[in-house]
């Protein structure tokens, strides 16, 4: 028999192995949902992983005003979605283009290497974004 863990036992070991950021932003996922009147909306995957991300953004007088998203994937892809959306919030697109991987890592105090294919995803959506963007707007 194999043995169970609860849930309090679940989180013990995602504390272990995630920092206060990861797991602030994936038990409260800042702008998490639909964008009704989105400038552009995009859906990437991870087809190794199998996560996938919806990122949706309006932009109003060249800056980014609102950004959402949906996920359905691992603690990091999540978490670093959320945090996406914050650091999209009042930025250029040319500013926007200037989001890497790495930086998400940085604002969630370093993700483990194993999991960076979670801020991968993030920075793979905000170029598709980018790219979708009527090109007065890019």
């Amino acid at each position: 028999m194999v043995p169970r863990c609860s849930s309090a036992t679940g989180f013990a070991i995602l504390s272990e192995m995630f920092s206060a950021a990861v797991l602030d932003h994936f038990r409260n996922p800042r702008n998490a949902g639909e964008l009704p009147d989105a400038t552009a909306t995009v859906e990437v995957s991870n087809p190794v992983c199998g996560d996938i991300l919806k990122l949706s953004a309006r932009i109003v007088g060249g800056r980014i005003t609102e950004a959402r998203f949906l996920c359905r994937g691992c603690t990091t892809s999540i978490a670093s979605a959320s945090i996406l959306t914050e650091k999209l919030r009042g930025r250029t697109p040319a500013e926007a283009r200037a989001i890497t991987a790495e930086s998400i890592s940085e604002s969630l105090e370093r993700l483990p290497p194993e999991t960076l294919h979670g801020a991968q995803l993030a920075t793979d959506a905000v170029n598709a974004l980018l790219q979708k963007l009527p090109s007065e707007i890019r």
